[in-house]
């Protein structure tokens, strides 16, 4: 039997978990029993704009429910492909289950993509598994830290380059709402480190307020409802929170200092993301999808360069924020829907990282 949790499309903090028997593997396909996995808000946004990102189609639930992915690590326990052994690792994007069929294509020592009919329409980024033997991000050590922070970095490292391309619009300031989450720590992280010029400014709920300043990623942290304070200076806003009320309290109060605004995740649900709430003043907001922006990169560096240019900003990123964040590990399922559920409410703490083995 394979257990999945599934939750209700159209009300995410609905959850239930379901049975089903393991099919027989086809040709070349093969079984992966899902080890660990991380819960963060990176996954309530795949819930949240599931149905436009097509995010609920990566792992197909029943009618209104679906299956959000996570990312983790997994150990094949069946092979019906000649170059894929048994009890090999890897890593990549996993259900909320047990275990996970894939049918592995452009198969090499570093890794495969998961060439399942159903998953092809979306980003290739998504559909390529790591083979831990020869992964050089691979640290038996860091493994937790790796499901908790690595693809929130890589959106963070994403984000910082497309500003320095952009000459950072001009502005001599980036501000971070939900600066509590680990993307926006990362996009701080990195923009500390190759735009040292720009002032890094968060901005996070009152009682995270002390937890976001002890991790020294921002030069000021600032709660929510002090959005009044933000200096009128050139300014981009990254916004990780998808909460129209402080988006448009932003523009407000920056007005045109405000030079570019993007929208990369939706921690704060139910409030308001991707509504109207009147007319916004200064720059409409621009989605940031971080798969395209990665294929961008990797075409204008080359997969090698552009690996060794995460992998050098990552350790330094790790180092810093695993000393900020320990890591709870929990067993079960049944563990896996309550992280959730206390994620997509704002319960979670910040400072705590979940990983889940199944």
């Amino acid at each position: 039997m394979r257990r999945t949790v599934q939750i209700k499309r159209d009300d995410i903090v609905q959850t239930r978990i379901v049975a089903a028997d393991q099919p027989l593997l086809g040709d070349g396909e093969v079984r992966l029993k899902i080890e660990s996995f991380s819960v963060t808000a990176n996954n309530v946004t795949y819930a949240v704009v599931g149905d436009a990102f097509g995010y609920w189609n990566f792992f197909p639930g029943e009618g209104e429910w679906g299956v959000v992915p996570m990312w983790g690590h997994a150990m094949v326990t069946e092979s019906r492909h000649p170059d894929i052994a048994v009890g090999e690792r890897v890593y990549g994007y996993l259900p909320m289950a047990e275990s996970l069929d894939v049918l592995p294509d452009g198969v090499s020592p570093s890794g495969f993509t998961d060439a399942a009919a159903h998953r092809q329409p979306m980003s290739p980024i998504y559909n390529h598994y790591s083979r831990l033997a020869a992964d050089p991000e691979h640290n038996p050590a860091k493994e937790a830290e790796r499901m908790i922070f690595g693809p929130l970095f890589k959106t963070g490292f994403l984000i910082e380059s497309m500003m320095r391309r952009e000459y950072w619009f001009g502005a001599e300031t980036l501000i971070c709402t939900s600066a509590s989450s680990k993307t926006a720590m990362a996009t701080a992280s990195v923009a500390r480190d190759k735009s040292p010029q720009v002032r890094r400014i968060g901005l996070t709920s009152s009682g995270n307020v002390e937890f976001v300043r002890s991790g020294g990623f921002y030069d000021l942290v600032l709660a929510y409802d002090q959005t009044a304070q933000l200096p009128r200076a050139a300014s981009v806003l990254v916004d990780f929170a998808g909460n129209a009320k402080v988006i448009h309290a932003i523009h407000t109060a920056l007005g045109d200092n405000l030079k570019y605004s993007c929208t990369v995740g939706a921690t704060h649900v139910g409030e308001g993301f991707g509504r109207d709430n009147g007319p916004l003043p200064g720059p409409a907001p621009v989605l940031f999808f971080a798969p395209d922006h990665a294929v961008a990169a990797i075409t204008a560096l080359g997969p090698k360069a552009f690996g060794e240019a995460v992998a050098a900003s990552w350790v330094q990123f790790v180092g810093e924020a695993g000393g900020a964040v320990s890591v709870d590990e929990r067993a079960g399922l049944e563990a896996a829907s309550a992280a959730f559920i206390d994620t997509v409410q704002g319960k979670a703490d910040p400072a705590v990282g979940i990983v889940i083995r199944p």
